[in-house]
């Protein structure tokens, strides 16, 4: 199977991005990373306490995720991390990693991603900040390298489609 160099799981909070990328990481053998763990503690409280963050807030932090990918690249490694990755311009900081990305965007009904977030224990992201983050998004566009993927199945399900979905992104860019 012929894949990306660097996969980022992408979508809102709720959507599955950790489930996922653990186990695309496991299926394709490749390192692992939660960029909310990337976060600065000022981000963390600002969510924790239900403000969105602004670009200010966040550009550091997605440079932060860009350098570890391009750190894995540059140890020979091609990486999976997720990213909530909502606009274009956010996407663009990470597409600078060394060894290109390609994302991943999982998403789904709003009352599905709504009930996920109620029942998570011990998150940051609060419920309330679901609105914000889908306003926000903006899903990807036909020139960027990405496929998009539904979260209405079982785990193995979507890390299925994901991988099908990605071998014919590799396949076009081999043509």
């Amino acid at each position: 199977m012929t894949l990306p160099p660097h996969i980022v799981v992408m979508g809102v909070s709720g959507s599955g991005k950790t489930t996922i990328a653990t186990r695309l990481a496991d299926r394709l053998g490749r390192p692992f990373a939660e960029a909310d763990d990337m976060h600065p503690p000022a981000n963390v409280a600002k969510m924790a306490a239900g403000t969105p963050l602004t670009d200010e807030d966040r550009m550091p932090w997605l440079a932060t995720v860009r350098d570890w990918l391009t750190a894995q690249a540059e140890q020979g490694h091609s990486a999976v991390v997720t990213c909530s990755a909502l606009r274009r311009v956010y996407r663009d900081v990470l597409r600078e990693a060394a060894g290109g990305v390609t994302f991943v965007h999982l998403h789904g009904d709003p009352e599905l991603l709504a009930a996920r977030m109620k029942a998570r224990k011990g998150h940051f992201m609060p419920p309330s900040l679901l609105r914000s983050q889908l306003d926000t998004l903006e899903p990807l566009e036909p020139d960027e390298d990405g496929v998009r993927v539904p979260i209405d199945g079982t785990p193995d399900e979507i890390v299925a489609e994901a991988l099908r979905l990605l071998e014919q992104v590799a396949h076009r860019h081999a043509e």
